[in-house]
């Protein structure tokens, strides 16, 4: 393609400049080939100024700035714009060209994976072709790629809505987390409908505050949805309102889901071990369902869920019938196994003070003995959190075990003495395996163990060095080994 081809870019470039043939584009100079276009972005870290030479000398033949950068006098076209990572963005959407023809998102601090799947499972058996991309990977009828980034960068994304609108898929659900939305990763993405579930604490180490953390989750309605798009609402949370009327005032059709919602109305809810069962009200028609999925927060994540199918074809009666087929994400209450004698061990994914919140007392309803929870935080990450989160531990389970996760940088005793300073009762045991062993082993008939916080992750990061490390193979390991 030519320069003159990508959105945005044309009068800047100049009419000779516009012709120049581009063969790839990237914001990582270590990634240019010849024909590349670079994107010279600011970072938290690093300024991509300070890396145009070195771009230009692996053959760059233009490159993207911030109007005010200092890139140098490199001996090619410099396109200055006031959002490169937004041009960036819809340059890479310009390239790759084809995506799906019915894409959604969904934004929200906790629900994002599970939704985003549910979402393309619910397609699927309504007949479509469909995917999800996502913190857990890219899924779809011929791929299964396991990933760790919640939203890829805007290059990479859309290299993969390319590769999926050219194996056939038609439906693609995607998560939009705040720092892909912030760094404009989506933008470019042909949105059909966008959804909302809950904020709660998170990423306070890169947003300085709550409210720049909501603005920044409310940027799929205000920016990247169409007017008149349906945006999908949890009605249930404390910021729902928050989220309503800003989808409202970017004029999208506001339809609300949960409880309090007006298009699904949740209408009553039975909890069992493995399963809930559901009175869903659409229009003036009542749907009994019963959802294979343990807690309270998989029902509000499957109605979500279950609008964004609606609305983008699925009949109602159709989604809500999905919903009895429903498989859960990896990694989000996942059901390892049970000791001898019944008690339930489950992986999951929580790593934030809400989401521990959701799913320690969502196992609490059919816990006849003791919830045994075992967590740790991340190092490197905001650090206002973890006493949040020793207390919300000791509040809601019965025995807590503090442990390591993700360490990274800090020093892992003082990340663990953070926790335990609102969790006087904790046993602290460094060592994560140790520690899950410790809980498989102590668990009785009628307790209910949950190991949380690294969910799908299959590493733990020491130092610079990530380790192999899967709780599920853990805690499976832990069962086989009480067995014996």
């Amino acid at each position: 393609m030519k320069l003159k081809d990508i959105a945005d870019l044309v009068p800047l470039a100049g009419q000779a400049a516009g012709e120049m043939e581009i063969a790839g584009l990237t914001s990582d100079s270590r990634k240019v080939q010849p024909g590349y276009l670079f994107a010279a972005l600011k970072g938290v870290k690093a300024d991509g100024g300070a890396f145009a030479a070195d771009a230009v000398a692996k053959g760059a033949v233009a490159i993207i700035a911030p109007r005010d950068a200092d890139i140098g006098v490199p001996d090619v076209p410099v396109i200055r714009v006031e959002d490169p990572r937004r041009t960036l963005a819809l340059a890479a959407a310009a390239f790759h060209g084809k995506q799906p023809e019915m894409m959604v998102a969904v934004t929200g601090t906790s629900g994002k994976t599970s939704i985003a799947s549910f979402t393309r499972q619910i397609w699927a058996d309504a007949g479509f072709s469909a995917a999800n991309i996502g913190t857990t990977g890219v899924f779809s009828p011929t791929r299964s790629d396991y990933g760790s980034l919640t939203t890829p960068d805007p290059v990479e994304l859309h290299r993969i809505l390319r590769e999926l609108a050219e194996e056939g898929v038609t439906h693609a659900a995607m998560e939009a987390s705040s720092h892909g939305l912030d760094q404009r990763r989506l933008d470019g993405v042909k949105l059909a409908a966008g959804a909302f579930t809950n904020l709660g604490r998170d990423h306070m180490d890169y947003h300085p505050t709550v409210e720049d953390y909501l603005a920044a989750k409310m940027r799929l309605f205000d920016t990247l949805l169409p007017k008149g798009a349906p945006a999908i609402i949890f009605a249930d949370n404390e910021f729902s309102q928050q989220a309503i009327e800003a989808a409202k005032a970017a004029g999208n059709e506001v339809l609300t889901v949960g409880r309090k919602g007006t298009f699904l109305a949740l209408k009553r809810v039975e909890h069992e071990r493995s399963r809930q069962h559901a009175e869903v009200r659409i229009g003036d028609d009542i749907h009994e369902i019963a959802l294979p999925l343990a807690g309270d927060f998989q029902v509000a994540n499957a109605l979500v869920a279950a609008g964004l199918a609606i609305v983008t074809g699925v009949p109602a009666a159709a989604a809500m019938r999905a919903l009895e087929r429903l498989k859960g994400a990896p990694g989000r209450l996942d059901l390892v196994g049970a000791t001898e004698d019944g008690a339930p061990a489950y992986v999951d994914y929580a790593h934030k003070p809400d989401a521990l919140e959701n799913v320690l007392a969502s196992v609490r309803p059919f816990t006849t003995g003791r919830v045994i929870v075992v967590f740790g935080c991340g190092g490197d990450r905001d650090t206002g959190k973890r006493p949040m989160m020793g207390e919300i531990a000791t509040r809601l389970a019965d025995v807590v075990i503090v442990t390591d996760d993700n360490p990274r940088s800090e020093v892992p005793a003082a990340i663990r003495a953070e926790i335990l300073a609102a969790a006087p009762r904790a046993i602290e045991i460094g060592d994560r395996r140790e520690a899950i062993r410790t809980a498989v082993n102590m668990a009785k008939s009628g307790d209910t163990l949950i190991i949380a916080g690294k969910g799908h992750e299959e590493g733990q990061t020491i130092g610079g060095v990530t380790h192999p490390f899967s709780d599920h193979s853990e805690v499976a390991q832990a069962l086989k080994e009480r067995l014996k």
